[in-house]
């Protein structure tokens, strides 16, 4: 009896090590030749973003003071130091009654005054522009050094103790003859929780201090960091010129990780009293 021969074996066939080790090298020239390629287009967006992100921070804080600067008292703009700008800010403004509408509602700048009508009603207007008791009511600031007219020592300014609504608003003061008339006939109302608003650079940070309490600031940098990794900034100030007009200049440069932005910015200043 013939018995059937066996089927042959299958040959299987696999990589020889000198191959698997080719096929290492072969990858690791293509992977080095792909990372050389694409080395600088990750590096120049990597570059880029933190360009942006310091850029963002510098552009955040140069419009933060920008909203602020435009608001401050005419003519009260100062830089003791080229790291400090600071100022005096206003809540709102109005227009003083000269004649009387009945007695005692105008502005009497021959005495000390106590009470006057403003032209208009506090209630009217948006709630973080209405006068409070407290607030400081200042006419016809001429700015720092000018006699009789500086906000900063107080002899223009005086503060409200009473706020009553009706057809035109009363606005009780602290008994004041004020210096000078305003040629517009206006007043400025200095906020109570905010009498000097400073911008500081030290230690690297922007700050934004505000001095209570007083007009008195020496540019103290206690505030909250509005700017980090400040390398260096400067602030200037160019007073006003015949049209009342006045200049900031504010320049910033902040670094990260071997990137630099610098940015420069100006602001006009409306300083009619």
């Amino acid at each position: 009896m013939r018995h059937p021969h066996p089927a042959p074996l299958s040959r299987h066939h696999g990589f020889t090590l000198v191959e698997l080790v080719m096929v290492i090298a072969i990858m690791g020239v293509i992977g080095a030749v792909v990372a050389v390629f694409m080395r600088s287009p990750i590096d120049a967006y990597f570059d880029s973003a933190r360009r942006a992100a310091l850029t963002d921070v510098a552009d955040t804080a140069v419009r933060r003071m920008a909203r602020d600067v435009r608001k401050a008292l005419p003519n009260s703009v100062r830089t003791p130091n080229p790291q400090c700008l600071e100022f005096i800010p206003t809540r709102t403004g109005g227009r003083y009654r000269t004649e009387d509408a009945a007695p005692g509602t105008s502005l009497d700048f021959t005495t000390a005054d106590s009470t006057f009508n403003m032209l208009g009603q506090n209630t009217l207007w948006p709630a973080d522009q209405q006068i409070l008791v407290g607030d400081t009511i200042v006419i016809y600031n001429l700015g720092p050094g000018i006699a009789d007219a500086d906000a900063y020592v107080g002899n223009n300014t005086s503060t409200v103790t009473g706020v009553t609504d009706g057809v035109e608003t009363a606005i009780a003061i602290t008994a004041r003859q004020f210096p000078f008339e305003s040629g517009s006939k206006r007043f400025h109302v200095v906020p109570v929780e905010e009498r000097v608003v400073a911008y500081v650079c030290a230690g690297g940070n922007l700050r934004r201090t505000v001095t209570t309490g007083s007009f008195n600031s020496s540019c103290p940098a206690t505030g909250p960091v509005l700017a980090t990794n400040v390398q260096s900034c400067a602030f200037d100030y160019l007073g006003s010129d015949l049209q009342r007009n006045g200049l900031v200049q504010i320049q910033f440069n902040i670094s990260s990780n071997n990137e630099t932005v610098s940015l420069y910015h100006e602001v006009h200043v409306n300083n009619s009293p």
